[in-house]
């Protein structure tokens, strides 16, 4: 395990393996900029892209449909939805978020492959725009360059954000970031070259076609059940990190900053509740003090450590922690 000796959202720090120094840490580009400053003026106006409105009520509205034949689907297209969930769940939170926005864990390249298809189910952009878009998140929080702002409120938080185009400042500071890691990496390219196919494969065809093939489940139900509604779910689930774990829940650590600590939140996207801890300490690879409790994510690259698939897991001392909420945060009794 590694241990990032110091904290935070300033300004970067050496990693220590084993009392040495082993490398910088893992970016800069995730790192809150307190230097930039809003325009001042009027905001621009908002330009609504209709076909994403469209598409997001259709989408929905499947989902809904697809609720209603969960009592008439059979307990192994069930047991496959909660599989499909997990495994595009893991896409995005082990994948474009704790391997590729924070470089938190090094993966071997069947890991990296694993992940981009898991990524590819879960149908949230390529890999590259996913993370580039969330270190603009990160390094601009809570700011008109921010591209999920929680300032602007739940909705937009969670999902009309995806409902208008970017705000000038979220694509100005995008292409300022050095993205050179993600360049590098063969497998972030290749998907990135070949998104739209993976994502008619992985997102629609495998979670429709399995059950259909392998226990005579009808088409109808593979593409509303493990197809729209596990989609659906997946993505409200990572909404909910940009709009719910901004808003409600305790900051124990910095109380300066708005992300929370939201169990459910940390529930249904499977251990990315913990926001105020991850925030504050951006390049922890559990994205909480608490290992893997409510913490699915972190036990499955645990899991990827011991196998022998992952490694270089940075991970914040207890002295850091402590000191830092002693500094920034919530008193701690006893």
């Amino acid at each position: 395990m590694t241990e990032v000796q110091g904290e935070t959202q300033q300004k970067s720090s050496p990693v220590y393996r084993n009392g040495v120094v082993a490398s910088e840490m893992s970016t800069v580009e995730d790192v809150f900029d307190e230097t930039y400053k809003e325009k001042e003026g009027p905001k621009p106006p908002k330009q609504i892209v209709w076909r994403n409105v469209v598409l997001m009520i259709l989408l929905h509205s499947g989902a809904v449909y697809g609720l209603t034949l969960v009592p008439y689907t059979s307990a192994s297209t069930l047991a496959w939805t909660v599989v499909c969930f997990l495994f595009s769940a893991l896409g995005i939170t082990a994948g474009a978020h704790r391997l590729w926005s924070h470089r938190s864990y090094k993966a071997k390249l069947p890991l990296r492959i694993f992940l981009a298809f898991a990524n590819s189910m879960a149908f949230q952009n390529d890999i590259f725009e996913w993370a580039r878009d969330h270190r603009v998140h990160h390094k601009f929080s809570e700011t008109d360059a921010d591209p999920h702002n929680a300032l602007r409120g739940f909705f937009f938080s969670h999902i009309g954000w995806l409902l208008v185009r970017k705000h000038p400042d979220v694509i100005e500071k995008g292409k300022k970031l050095e993205l050179a890691d993600l360049k590098a990496d063969k497998v972030v390219m290749f998907q990135r070259k070949y998104y739209k196919p993976s994502i008619l494969i992985m997102c629609f065809m495998v979670p429709m076609m399995v059950p259909w093939y392998l226990w005579g489940e009808s088409l109808w139900v593979g593409y509303f059940v493990p197809g729209l509604l596990r989609y659906a779910l997946v993505l409200n689930a990572t909404w909910l990190v940009n709009s719910a774990a901004h808003m409600w829940g305790n900051r124990p650590y910095d109380t300066t900053i708005n992300p929370r600590e939201n169990r459910f939140v940390a529930f249904s996207a499977i251990g990315e509740g913990f926001h105020n801890y991850h925030h504050t300490f951006p390049f922890d690879y559990a994205t909480s003090e608490f290992g893997c409790k409510l913490n699915f994510t972190t036990c499955f690259i645990n899991l990827m450590c011991f196998v022998g698939l992952a490694k270089d897991c940075k991970k914040v001392p207890r002295e850091v922690i402590q000191a830092r909420v002693q500094r920034t945060g919530i008193q701690r009794s006893g």
